[in-house]
């Protein structure tokens, strides 16, 4: 039964052809979906080199065997790919409607390859599928795209997964969406899916979701809408989501400001959560089926800006990448680009970041107004940010080389060695400052799909007695304090450990506001969540030896692709103190007990510390042996 609900959906665009699967169900308990579905896909049938723009890199767009059942903070869709951004593999997390939509209709993944000669989408109805014509949609933005997909399939309860004009114009750091306002944001899928020229995948499903144990799924959802909300987790994601990391940062000395080189930003009260919400905030809004209600809604009607509440609203990473990195201040003005970026599909970290680095590269003197299309790309010079956001998802002018990324824009300039490039692997850092909670240090470091901020549980859920990871989560096997300043060997296995669980968190499509210690949701009743879905007697062991799973695959993945331990590093700047604030002159990682805590990991996870490669006998104790490969 479980099987016929994940069935696996093979489409290629080239020769229009389409075929589906059912996986079966000892596959599904090695690996239970997202990355665990699309990895040994890629692996199997993507060639190493691939250019992942090309027509032969695949999209795989997953859900779970969890998915679309009524439970709270489980709407996510997973989308995989080779990177155009960093070249890795490459996977990006989305909430919203759309994954549950795709189990109603009777799919759990879609992997899609090969390229159309001209504009197309794909419509799935209830097990349907086709592929459509889409060049009237081509070049809209976003929310014209889905009214007009809504209008011409005569139903305005078809979800809609799609892409901008960024994605199609090959931004290599496009994004994808669904519902206007749920972004796989990161990686640069959306111009995976550009280069296919896929604009959308519609779909609209009536099949009744089979559970094992409804009555149980309706009482944890119930317990999740009152004693969940209550709690600190609950309680602060519905009021504020997660803008009040605006306001805990700034009084630390840590909000990353001008381009990572301050801790404190001068308009920190303009953007703090509550000015934010006196400003420019309406409602929350839910994801599916789920009570926590933490997305938040913009609206703006004054003499400068228009924002529509469909786009949603900035959370706390958009803020800062756009308010703070670049010293901008103006909260209307933030909710109009990250409206703008909604429309046009675009990954507002990268973005943020890039134009970071080119304001820090002209104030440095290496470029001038004239590099920049005559624009004053200065800190604080908010009336420039619009304007690049338009040429970047266009391509025009400077934002030609922008719509790179960071690092082929630095590379193009031959200023890739300067200390103002904060990437990873190729993709920008997020707005979380290595330099307070060392765990992220690790994070930034050792993602497979470059520096991300939710590869784990950050440090702070651990740093005293009665932090939640310590009085919640011991069933995770951390039960002393770990210092957010440490190196050593407790906080390398922190690591390990909130690595292992927070990849099960995404592989089965959960969001990661949903469960502790970061949200309300206790691990015992996670597990049951999953086991009154699928009717499995699953344990936590077995789900994080799936976990486990996907980080070795997604390790033999971009060894393939060139990458070394040598690619698992930091950018220069967390490496120094912090020059302002209560932090000043303190805060530098030492980077030889960064280079041991790395080696550490390694051993940890049982891989060659000079190679990087996961040993032989490791992946034969996850059966995973078929992989290995040769080098």
């Amino acid at each position: 039964m479980l099987s016929q609900q994940n069935r696996f959906l093979y489409i290629d665009l080239s020769s229009k052809t389409i075929s589906s699967k059912e996986p079966e169900e000892t596959f599904l308990r090695s690996f239970p979906g997202g990355r665990g579905w699309a990895l040994p896909y890629l692996l199997q049938n993507l060639e190493p080199g691939t250019d992942a723009l090309s027509p032969d890199n695949i999209l795989a767009v997953t859900t779970s065997v969890i998915s679309g059942a009524r439970g709270p903070a489980m709407p996510r869709v997973i989308v995989c790919s080779k990177s155009p951004l960093t070249g890795s593999f490459g996977e990006s997390e989305a909430g919203g409607f759309w994954a549950p939509e795709l189990k109603k209709a009777g799919f759990g993944a879609i992997f899609i390859q090969g390229r159309a000669s001209h504009p197309v989408y794909i419509l799935i109805r209830d097990g349907q599928v086709e592929i459509r014509e889409a060049g009237h949609l081509w070049g809209l933005e976003t929310g014209s795209a889905q009214d007009s997909l809504r209008q011409e399939l005569d139903d305005q309860r078809v979800r809609v997964l799609q892409i901008g004009p960024a994605g199609e114009n090959l931004v290599r750091y496009a994004g994808i969406v669904n519902e206007l306002a749920h972004f796989n944001g990161r990686n640069g899928l959306g111009a995976v899916m550009g280069s296919k020229n896929l604009k959308a995948i519609a779909v609209r499903g009536t099949e009744e979701i089979r559970v094992a144990d409804p009555e149980r799924i309706r009482s944890i959802n119930a317990w999740t809408a009152k004693e969940g909300l209550q709690k600190p987790q609950g309680a602060t994601l519905r009021r504020h989501g997660t803008l009040p990391l605006v306001r805990s940062f700034q009084e630390m000395g840590a909000l990353p400001t001008r381009n990572w080189t301050r801790g404190t930003f001068w308009g920190g009260e303009e953007i703090s959560p509550e000015n934010l919400h006196e400003t420019i905030y309406i409602e929350p809004k839910s994801c599916f089926a789920c009570p926590i209600r933490c997305k938040r809604r913009a609206r703006v009607d004054n003499e400068q800006y228009t924002v529509d509440p469909r786009f949603g609203g900035p959370e706390y990473e958009t803020v800062a990448a756009l308010g703070s990195v670049l010293e901008i201040a103006d909260p209307y003005l933030l909710a109009k680009a990250n409206e703008l970026c909604n429309r046009y599909a675009l990954d507002t970290i990268s973005l943020g970041m890039t134009v970071g680095w080119l304001m820090e590269a002209v104030e440095r003197g290496f470029l001038g107004t004239e590099d920049c299309d005559g624009l004053e790309v200065r800190f604080g010079r908010g009336e420039v940010l619009l304007p690049l956001i338009e040429k970047v998802a266009h391509r025009e002018g400077i934002g030609d080389k922008m719509a790179e990324g960071s690092l082929r824009l630095a590379r193009s300039l031959g200023l890739e060695n300067e200390d103002f490039l904060l990437q990873v692997k190729g993709q920008e850092v997020p707005m979380h400052d290595p330099r307070v909670k060392t765990g992220v240090a690790l994070q930034y470091a050792l993602s497979d799909y470059g520096a991300d901020h939710l590869v784990a549980v950050h440090d702070f859920s651990f740093a005293t007695s009665d932090s939640p990871g310590i009085t919640e989560a011991s069933g995770l096997g951390i039960f002393q304090p770990v210092d957010p300043l440490s190196l050593g060997p407790e906080k390398v296995r922190l690591f390990y450990y909130m690595d292992l669980y927070w990849s099960l968190v995404d592989m089965l499509g959960m969001c990661t506001f949903g469960f502790v210690p970061r949200g309300p949701i206790p691990v015992e009743m996670m597990i049951d969540l999953i086991r009154a879905v699928t009717g499995w007697s699953v344990t936590l062991w077995e789900l994080m030896k799936a976990a486990e799973r996907t980080i070795h695959l997604a390790r033999l993945f971009n060894l393939r692709e060139g990458f070394s331990p040598a690619d698992d590093c930091l950018p220069p700047r967390f490496f120094t103190d912090f020059k302002d604030g209560p932090l000043a002159g303190k805060g530098g990682i030492d980077p030889q007990e960064f280079k041991e805590a790395v080696k550490l990991r390694y051993e940890f996870m049982g891989w060659d510390v000079v190679t990087g490669k996961p040993r032989l006998e490791r992946l034969k104790e996850l059966n995973l042996e078929d992989f290995f490969g040769p080098g």
